[in-house]
């Protein structure tokens, strides 16, 4: 067990980290969420090619047109591509936010249990802070792409292919924006699971982490989706604040591991509380032995009448 001077020390850095980053915590969960409604915005409005519109040049006899149908989602795209980059902008802070979010519960997870896995803490440093530069770089490779291709002269699908997927800088933007989003996943659950075994987090939040990781790696689902790890993050900023309901989670103020117990173990104390009560903590030798009951008066009688007889 560690030292009471450690412990005390380590409660009070983490008592300032947790008030220097329950705002940012906060902020990080409104601007994810913007920023996935304005993404999606985006993205809802752009001009959509349907099957036989895609068709229609090689029905026509002209399978590599100049121009191709995708051409006015290029341009439409680039016409919004400082709100794009705004926007991940916006992803970029509170992928950060989350990142030190993250660090501060790898850090305090471990000192409670340091079994648990000591590279969570370097990779959602690495992998939090290459997600939010990448991401920010690849939007802003996406807007060069889409400005020349809106004013050059190439507008067949070779050139809309590269200006949306396909080109260098956008294929290794997306391969590294791929691996820096697992790293973040595998580690933010790590620490998820981690934290809900010293007691750190509840476990439904701590649920609610290891969902919102699988989002922020895979982020299906448009803005509506997006609102779990925006969630995840206002309700890291209220347990760091100290405002969490029904008080915080004892760990964090005895700096030991205190795990949540499971619903089969709940169910199994209420069950033994509820059909007699607790055993008194001092153990028999401290219970005084009950007093003998005196013999009732029938019994005494007949004691007396056989004396009598056989004297």
């Amino acid at each position: 067990m560690a030292a009471d001077a450690d412990v005390k020390q380590q409660i009070a850095r983490e008592t300032e980290w947790r008030a220097r980053l329950a705002v940012p915590a906060f902020a990080g969960g409104v601007l994810y969420l913007l920023s996935g409604i304005i993404t999606n915005s985006i993205a809802g409005g752009a001009p959509t090619v349907g099957v036989l519109q895609g068709l229609a040049p090689a029905v026509e006899g002209h399978p590599k047109p100049a121009v191709s149908p995708r051409a006015p989602e290029v341009k439409y795209l680039s016409h919004h591509a400082s709100s794009l980059i705004i926007s991940s902008v916006m992803a970029a802070f509170a992928i950060i936010a989350l990142t030190l979010a993250l660090m501060l519960l790898a850090e305090a997870a471990r000192f409670r249990r340091p079994a648990s896995w000591a590279a969570a803490r370097p990779l959602i440093l690495i992998g939090g802070v290459a997600l939010a530069v990448i991401s920010l770089v690849h939007q802003a490779v996406l807007a060069i792409e889409t400005h020349s291709f809106a004013v050059g002269h190439d507008f067949s699908n070779h050139a809309v292919d590269n200006a949306l997927a396909k080109s260098t800088p956008n294929l290794i933007s997306q391969y590294l924006d791929l691996l820096a989003g697992l790293a973040v996943a595998i580690a933010m659950g790590v620490i998820m699971v981690n934290s809900i075994r010293v007691g750190l987090v509840t476990r439904w939040l701590g649920v609610v982490g290891i969902i919102s990781a699988l989002l922020i790696f895979l982020p299906i689902g448009g803005a509506t989706l997006e609102v779990i790890p925006s969630f995840w993050l206002v309700a890291i900023g209220i347990l760091y604040i100290g405002k969490w309901p029904n008080g915080q989670p004892p760990a964090w103020e005895s700096a030991e591991a205190r795990p949540w117990p499971s619903r089969a173990q709940m169910r199994q104390q209420a069950g033994a509380g509820g059909g007699r009560r607790p055993a008194l903590a001092g153990g028999p030798a401290d219970v005084a032995p009950a007093p003998a009951q005196p013999a009732s008066a029938g019994s005494s009688r007949k004691r007396r009448r056989k004396r009598g007889g056989r004297g």
